[in-house]
């Protein structure tokens, strides 16, 4: 523990046991002993001590360890690279292994089977990273911003089209299941993007069939119900990104760029349960914080977007810890300009996990 560690060693009684010098210069101690007994008891209570405080110091760090060690070390994950215009397999030697193209990317998922789903800018793709086999793909058509794709568990694909405000059920196919449009029909009557460039990034299909969004303009997080109806709001202090719905019922919220950069745990109350911010960490390094991935170790890896003239300015990739310390580190500035979203690998090509945690 880095408290324990600054204090230094622990340090022995000094002086023998001062308690033991009074009995003895009262007398109570026949003079023929005081020195033997003294030297015996001093020696026996500085080594038991010396032994327990050891012993208590190790527990400590041993502990600490596990709390705040890095999970990201020696690890492979998949990334986009939204300015680069690609998406990439990094291996656990920090070496891109694997690219795609993909134009103004914003999501990514690692898929069991080994293929990557991710956005292209207007459309999403399913990719096999064995073979660069195409295995799914939507097209969005020349006007459409997205930025949100997830893999339902039906088999079919969400797509969120921010530059329409319409959540979309893809199948396989391509054809289209189900629509929601969450723009009003009056606002969005004659207008081929009704919600522009700032409506929304990341967005996310819970298990209850509501809808997930990070709003990106308005710097709000909205839950919708399955008809489109806002059933839960949050205003945050910064632009928002990217969202999930953590086991715990809370939400955890991505953002920055404008406003404060951090991250959010907000209870369904709306109250920021707990949150990490440049005023936590040494340097400031968070710009705009995008993608994420909450690790088994409960520690968050989060993509720092490096845009808007910020290029090689902080590392892409930070693993932070609920104590609030960075213990990882991903900072190659050759290989990528700006790292919008990561997920982990697991063992071998399966995800590390996906639900509820990027």
């Amino acid at each position: 523990m880095n408290k324990m560690s600054k204090a230094g060693k622990p340090r022995a009684l000094s002086g023998g046991c001062g308690w033991l010098k009074i009995l003895c210069n009262r007398g109570q101690v026949p003079s023929l002993a005081r020195v033997f007994f003294m030297e015996k008891l001093s020696t026996l209570l500085r080594g038991a001590l010396g032994v327990f405080l050891c012993a208590a110091f190790q527990g400590i760090t041993s502990q600490a360890a596990v709390e705040d060690g890095p999970f990201m070390k020696g690890r492979r994950f998949a990334a986009t690279d939204f300015t680069s215009g690609k998406v990439c397999i990094v291996e656990a030697d920090g070496k891109i292994s694997w690219s795609h193209p993909a134009r103004n990317s914003n999501d990514v998922w690692i898929l069991p089977g080994g293929s990557l789903l991710f956005g292209v800018g207007n459309g999403v793709k399913e990719v096999s990273y064995k073979d660069n086999t195409v295995k799914f793909s939507y097209n969005g058509g020349p006007q459409a911003e997205i930025y949100a794709t997830q893999r339902l568990p039906n088999g079919n694909t969400f797509v969120g089209e921010c530059s329409t405000g319409v959540l979309k059920e893809i199948a396989p196919d391509g054809a289209l299941v189900h629509s929601v449009s969450l723009i009003p029909p009056a606002k969005a009557k004659g207008r081929a993007t009704p919600g522009g460039h700032g409506f929304m990034r990341n967005a996310r299909v819970l298990a209850s069939g509501h809808f997930l969004l990070a709003h990106h303009d308005a710097r709000e997080v909205a839950e919708y119900d399955a008809q489109g109806a806002k059933v839960w709001s949050f205003k945050a202090p910064a632009i928002v990104h990217s969202v999930t719905r953590l086991a715990n019922g809370n939400t955890l919220v991505m953002g920055g760029d404008s406003g404060t950069p951090g991250v959010y745990e907000v209870t369904p109350g709306g109250k920021i349960d707990w949150q990490v911010t440049n005023s936590d960490l040494p340097g400031k390094p968070l710009r705009f914080v995008t993608g994420f991935h909450v690790l088994p170790n409960g520690n968050i890896l989060v993509s720092n977007w490096l845009g808007h003239k910020q290029f090689g300015k902080a590392p892409h990739l930070l693993e932070i810890t609920r104590s609030k310390k960075i213990v990882w580190i991903y900072n190659d500035h050759k290989q990528f300009k700006t790292i919008s979203s990561v997920h982990v690998f697991g063992d071998g090509d399966a995800p590390l996990s996906s639900e509820g945690v990027h």
